[in-house]
């Protein structure tokens, strides 16, 4: 009789496990796509913040990129000029054309020159150009009654007058 018993608590721990599997099979059944929902919230919720972040650096790195190409080429343009007047002009052209070549507007930058000596055009003077640059938000609709900015930028360049014009 006890072969017959053994076969008989098989045939029950077996049908207990089947039953689990089928119960088992209909919760899994209740929850399918809910992954794929979860990753998409997900995904969204972790991207965007990511990409606006990579926007913004970019920004700013196209920024500091301006300022310096702009500065340089002030210094440049002011050294050229035969008066003082006539060179912060052309100087204040070349900066706002440099930043327009980048994508900035005028409206976000300043421009200031210094000379050493006094004289800024005698021969062997220093000409020192530094430019200013405000670079906003990306994307943000109402930066400017806001002045929400990423960063603000700076940078200088300076040029000797020479002997010989």
């Amino acid at each position: 009789m006890l072969p017959s018993s053994r076969k008989i608590a098989a045939r029950l721990s077996r049908a207990g496990s089947g039953e689990a599997l089928a119960r088992s099979g209909e919760a899994a059944s209740d929850e399918r796509g809910s992954a794929v929902v979860e990753f998409t919230f997900l995904a969204l919720l972790l991207m965007v913040p990511l990409v606006y972040f990579i926007i913004t650096v970019g920004q700013i790195q196209g920024g500091a990129f301006a300022v310096v190409g702009a500065a340089d080429q002030a210094a440049k343009v002011y050294v050229a000029q035969p008066d003082a007047e006539s060179g912060r002009l052309a100087a204040e052209q070349a900066v706002m054309l440099a930043l327009a070549d980048y994508g900035h507007p005028a409206d976000n930058a300043s421009m200031d020159a210094s000379c050493q000596p006094s004289d800024c055009l005698a021969p062997g003077s220093a000409v020192t150009i530094t430019v200013h640059l405000t670079v906003p938000l990306p994307f943000v609709p109402f930066s400017d009654s806001m002045r929400l900015n990423a960063s603000r930028l700076d940078a200088s360049a300076t040029q000797i007058v020479g002997r010989f014009r």
